[in-house]
């Protein structure tokens, strides 16, 4: 085997219940500490630390302070962007400059403390933990959102989501039914998990029924039904060459083989997508990966589809043409609305996971998910090694439909949420529209009735009369 062939060494993860649990950095070094140790790794050998952005907290100098107390002085340091795609982007860069031969040791780390932040608020005391940065840096998104989504108040997954869930054209019961009977299995896998957030299976009803606990979030989706990003988690892998590991005195049997991984990207913006209820680029992202491997779906004997919501675990499916009901199953942790999804971090935890199923052999399937189902990655593992790593640019790139910011006249719903106040009465609905001319455009739905009706039919298809202030667009019908 090339000395310089990379493999997973080490992998940790921690779930902190008590609240308020530890800050960011804390968790960031427990885990840390935990993968090394596995790896049998020096903190002082790491040549690259790399840390997922934390939603938790800015801090001023993320990674050095992290290397200050771990012992270690890399001279490769990356803090990433937003996104659910970003742990597999780091891994994917660390293990190619691994097989290049510029490095032999990279530790990628993530942790949120939002859990403990929400306690700490809702106590009524301000959260101070170490070294903030200061100035406070923008957002670490790579794109803001479209002014025309903003001034419609289209910016939050779990409506942007939600949008491309009703593009399927599932009929109302249907789409319940299948929504509770895709995500049952998921909450089996997260009651036997000792990392995962929430460790209670749920009956398919119990998922999708709308009631004291499980109020609509963004309709059609209940709260049992999405990820849940207040949690206190993080997770650590240790990478290193194959020679270093012979070095190190790792066993074979305890090193891990990313075979082939690949990065693609739909557009930023729902409205532009050009198939709401499909995505060739993620289609384009689990092929070219298998194809890297020199594997398919069905060598894999584990899967992790990224599952923020329901339509990307059903995007996933129809793209590799996979039963979500699947005996293998979708996911090793219980997925990010029952394991935790901590905000950017989670690919971490599937992928930690998955290494330790795949030290007794075979391969393994991970996916991440960026945005608003902008951002894809597949990653196939092994016990064995093999196949040809890629990079991290796109192998698609999604060309965007043109949005038209303020409209009157006729217009086609091709995508609809109905927005809920946290009491869970309905604010307003969310519409994203095909003109005639061509392009798209937004609108709200206000009235009561209108409301009432998106939500006991399928709305998708029908035409409504939009009338503008320049601003905001508002749909009748």
């Amino acid at each position: 085997m090339d000395p310089r062939t990379p493999c997973l060494v080490g992998a940790a993860q921690l779930t902190v219940r008590d609240q308020p649990g530890p800050e960011p950095l804390s968790l960031w070094e427990t885990v840390a500490r935990q993968a090394l140790a596995e790896a049998r790794l020096p903190a002082a050998r790491l040549d690259s630390v790399q840390i997922v952005y934390t939603d938790s907290w800015q801090y001023d100098d993320p990674i050095g302070r992290l290397a200050e107390r771990l012992g270690a002085a890399p001279r490769h340091r990356t803090y990433s962007r937003v996104g659910g795609t970003a742990p597999q982007q780091l891994i994917g860069a660390a293990a190619g400059r691994i097989a290049a031969g510029q490095m032999e040791a990279a530790l990628v780390v993530g942790a949120e403390a939002l859990a403990t932040r929400r306690a700490l608020r809702r106590a009524g005391e301000c959260v101070a933990w170490s070294h903030p940065a200061d100035p406070k840096p923008p957002y670490g998104w790579e794109r803001e959102p479209d002014p025309a989504a903003l001034a419609h108040e289209l910016f939050l997954p779990v409506h942007t989501y939600a949008i491309m869930e009703t593009a399927l054209r599932l009929g109302i019961a249907e789409e319940r039914a299948s929504r509770g009977e895709l995500f049952a299995p998921f909450t089996e896998v997260a009651a036997v998990n000792p990392h995962a957030w929430h460790r209670t299976a749920h009956t398919p009803s119990e998922l999708v029924t709308p009631g004291p606990g499980n109020r609509f979030v963004g309709w059609p989706y209940t709260r049992k039904t999405v990820a849940v990003m207040e949690v206190d988690q993080a997770a650590a892998l240790a990478l290193v060459s194959s020679g270093l590991a012979d070095r190190l005195g790792i066993p074979l049997d305890r090193r891990i083989y990313l075979r082939g991984w690949a990065y693609a990207e739909d557009t930023w913006e729902v409205a532009a997508r050009p198939s709401l209820g499909s995505s060739a680029a993620l289609g384009a992202a689990a092929s070219t990966a298998f194809e890297r491997a020199g594997l398919g779906l069905d060598d894999v004997a584990a899967m992790d589809l990224y599952s923020c919501f329901a339509v990307a675990v059903r995007m996933a499916c129809d793209a590799l043409g996979l039963d979500p009901l699947d005996r293998r199953g979708l996911t090793v942790t219980g997925g990010l609305p029952y394991a935790g999804g901590p905000a950017s971090g989670y690919v971490l935890h599937s992928t930690a996971t998955m290494a330790g199923l795949l030290r007794d052999g075979g391969h393994g399937l991970v996916s991440g998910v960026g945005m608003h189902l902008t951002k894809h990655t597949y990653a196939v593992w092994s016990s064995e090694p093999g196949g040809t790593l890629g990079d991290g640019r796109p192998v698609h790139t999604a060309e965007p439909v043109p949005i038209v910011a303020s409209c009157a006249g006729r217009a086609t719903v091709a995508g609809y949420t109905v927005a809920h106040e946290r009491d869970g009465s309905p604010s307003k609905g969310l519409l994203v529209l095909d003109l005639p001319e061509g392009g798209r455009t937004h609108a709200w739905a206000l009235r009561p009735e209108l409301m009432a009706d998106a939500m006991e039919r399928q709305l998708v298809g029908e035409r409504v009369t939009l009338t503008t202030d320049g601003k905001v667009n508002v749909a009748v019908w």
